[in-house]
């Protein structure tokens, strides 16, 4: 008797419906063929054992199963649920005309409870896009697959429920999902806000600037002088995800098994990995290929603290990403694309002691030690930074002070507003809606200088001796800040603004 039945593989942050073809024949092997891994191929002793448990009658016979297309490799226990249900329904316990309306998955205990698995939003969008409107799976994941619209989502919590209903001698639960109304009820509720920070008035411009165009930037300072305090207050005036963003971020999160129980992420992400992480850890990849830190920063912000710190093989993978916002896995049986699309945020003291250039404490640290330390950073890495910005430590006077400053809310519309401007202008260029996404052809064309800012420019890169690559960062910052300003024309001190953001190609830092 052959028998068919629906799973799905992931590639990358998509999935691929897969077919469970369940072949019984006189005999009494058990085959699993179509590249399983050694999970999925552990599935039979997990099966029978549960089958048993539950006192369902085991088939006496030869089964062949087939996880078609077969050039697909297969990993994880999370076919557990659709094997054994094919197994049954081949061995007539239950109809198997309706298996093929369904998508069945998830990993089983010995004891036939359903754990939850990994990917359930892209499976859900897979089974959608194919038609497959019915999809059964562990409670645990059905308010994930729930966010996808026009699909049936049923949550079980043990195998025996799954075997009644498909019997039809029990009826499981639709599980609905408001994707709406938990969307905007719970978007950017921040327990931190800007108005908490005292002083620093020329870093929250330069942090308004860079969060207005998208723009990266390193935070150069001594210890306490604030760093990471700013850094993790910048996602409270980012722009609040959109609905497509959000299911985005999801689907990637969803893939590493990072969702919280809410099933959809209504936050832009900040992730803040420590400077001991691996390159693979950062970008992804490894045996079973994951997407890394970069991704789960898609459509947020990627920490940096300690930026020098960090091994130089793991810095110096971020250069392609940050510029292609995708990072490419390619290995040699397959090539995979993980999207990238994240503001980096770095910190780091400015010598080994850290009180280089501090107003009150002396810096003990010889002038090889400083640049032996800050060459740590390499030249093409800083190049893909827009903004350098050198924080100074806050008087006590002011620490005191009970003065409030302006509030992450008050902050964020303005962004909105500077936003708003880009992505009108830029609305016939797809994939392109800041200041910090665009071509050179673009810049030419919407960062047109007159003359004066012109020379200031080449002085500038006279004297600093800039790269091609970081005279076009000038200028897009440049763009960001006469957008704010809402002009058209990019004028003469909005250049000499984004040139006092180039902090470490300054004499005296890595000269």
């Amino acid at each position: 008797m052959l028998v068919k039945t629906n799973a799905a593989a992931l590639t990358g942050i998509d999935a691929i419906l897969i077919s469970v073809e369940v072949f019984t024949t006189r005999g009494a092997k058990f085959h699993l063929v179509g590249l399983p891994d050694n999970a999925v191929k552990e599935s039979e002793q997990r099966i029978f054992s549960v089958l048993r448990t539950n006192e369902y009658h085991v088939p006496k016979q030869k089964i062949i199963i087939n996880m078609a297309p077969a050039d697909i490799r297969k990993e994880g226990a999370a076919y557990d649920l659709t094997l054994a249900i094919g197994i049954m329904a081949a061995g007539g316990l239950i109809p198997h005309e309706r298996l093929q309306d369904y998508i069945i998955m998830g990993e089983l205990s010995l004891d036939g409870t359903i754990k939850p698995i990994k990917g359930v939003l892209p499976i859900a969008i897979e089974a959608r896009k194919r038609g497959i409107t019915k999809l059964i799976l562990p409670m645990a994941n059905a308010t994930e697959a729930a966010i996808v619209n026009d699909i049936e989502v049923f949550g079980v919590n043990h195998i025996t429920e799954v075997v009644d209903f498909l019997n039809d001698n029990s009826e499981l639960k639709k599980i609905e999902f408001d994707t709406r109304a938990l969307f905007y009820e719970k978007m950017s509720h921040y327990p931190v806000d800007f108005s908490e920070v005292k002083g620093q008035q020329n870093v929250k411009r330069a942090i308004e600037i860079a969060v207005s165009g998208g723009h990266n930037i390193v935070m150069i300072g001594a210890p306490g002088s604030g760093k990471t305090m700013i850094a993790r207050r910048i996602p409270t005036i980012l722009p609040p995800l959109t609905l497509s963003e959000s299911l985005e971020t999801t689907k990637i999160h969803s893939i590493v098994g990072k969702l919280q129980e809410e099933g959809l992420i209504t936050e832009r992400p900040f992730r803040a990995p420590h400077h001991t992480i691996s390159d693979v850890a950062l970008v992804g990849g490894g045996s079973y290929p994951q997407p890394g830190e970069i991704s789960l920063a898609h459509n947020g912000i990627l920490f940096l603290d300690e930026l020098p710190e960090f091994k130089r093989t793991v810095l110096e993978v971020l250069r392609q990403p940050l510029e292609d916002r995708v990072i490419t896995i390619s290995r040699s049986k397959y090539t995979m694309n993980y999207p990238a699309n994240f503001m980096l945020v770095a910190a780091m003291n400015p010598c080994p002691c850290g009180y280089y250039n501090h107003p009150e404490k002396e810096c003990v640290c010889s002038v090889g030690a400083i640049q032996k330390y800050l060459h740590r950073l390499s030249g093409p890495l800083l190049d893909r930074i827009d903004i350098h910005l050198e924080v100074t430590p806050v008087p006590i006077d002011k620490l005191g002070s009970a003065e409030a400053g302006e509030t992450s809310a008050v902050i964020r519309n303005r962004v909105q507003t500077t936003r708003k401007i880009q992505e009108e202008r830029y609305k016939e260029y797809d994939g392109i809606y800041t200041n910090s996404q665009i071509t050179p052809a673009l810049i030419d064309k919407y960062c047109q200088l007159d003359d004066a800012s012109q020379k200031l420019l080449r002085v500038a890169m006279d004297k600093l001796k800039l790269s091609a690559r970081a005279y076009h960062r000038i200028l897009k910052v440049a763009r960001t800040i006469a957008d704010m300003e809402t002009s058209e024309q990019v004028k003469g001190h909005h250049i000499a603004e984004a040139i006092q953001f180039r902090n470490l190609d300054k004499e005296g830092w890595l000269g």
